[in-house]
């Protein structure tokens, strides 16, 4: 099966790609297993297997073996992985960095909406210059979400709007 290049940055092969480089890349420093990567970006086993050597064979992601465990990393001696991994945060990353930046505030959910979610999901138009982001849960502190929007947008090098609604506002 043929799949189509992501619409928010169509140099990828795939949409997969972009995201298991997007998680890999925040933190080039970190070693995951190729089942957490595929867990995490929602595609088959298979399919992360397949990307994961791709990129590895064009030298941005190594890995080992741990027993029958292969662990994924980012290849910081490759020279275009610093490069590469600025663009990946900028189109791709928002996902990754927004679930980081806002996991401890107790939330009983967190969205992206607006045109970076459209972008996503394959709606034309203008690129996203911002994020914005629906957090809904109750007794979260107004300053907690603040600083988890200044930390994701310090990250991210764009703005991100973060809207706060109750369990019962959101019901």
């Amino acid at each position: 099966m043929r799949s189509e290049a992501p619409p928010l940055l169509p140099i990828f092969r795939t949409r997969a790609q972009g995201e298991i480089l997007a998680l890999v890349l925040q933190d080039p420093d970190q070693e995951w297993t190729v089942s957490d990567l595929a867990r995490a970006t929602e595609v088959p086993l298979t399919t992360a297997q397949s990307e994961i050597t791709r990129l590895e064979s064009g030298a941005l992601l190594s890995s080992r073996k741990v027993g029958r465990t292969r662990l994924v990393r980012a290849n910081k001696a490759n020279p275009a992985t610093a490069p590469l991994a600025q663009v990946v945060l900028l189109t791709f990353g928002p996902r990754p960095v927004i679930a980081d930046a806002f996991a401890n505030l107790g939330a009983q959910r967190v969205i992206i909406f607006g045109s970076w979610a459209a972008r996503l999901l394959g709606e034309p138009g203008p690129a996203p210059s911002d994020l914005d982001v629906l957090v809904v849960g109750d007794g979260i502190s107004r300053t907690a979400l603040y600083a988890a929007a200044e930390s994701a947008q310090a990250r991210l090098k764009r703005q991100v709007n973060p809207i706060l609604r109750s369990t019962g506002a959101w019901a």
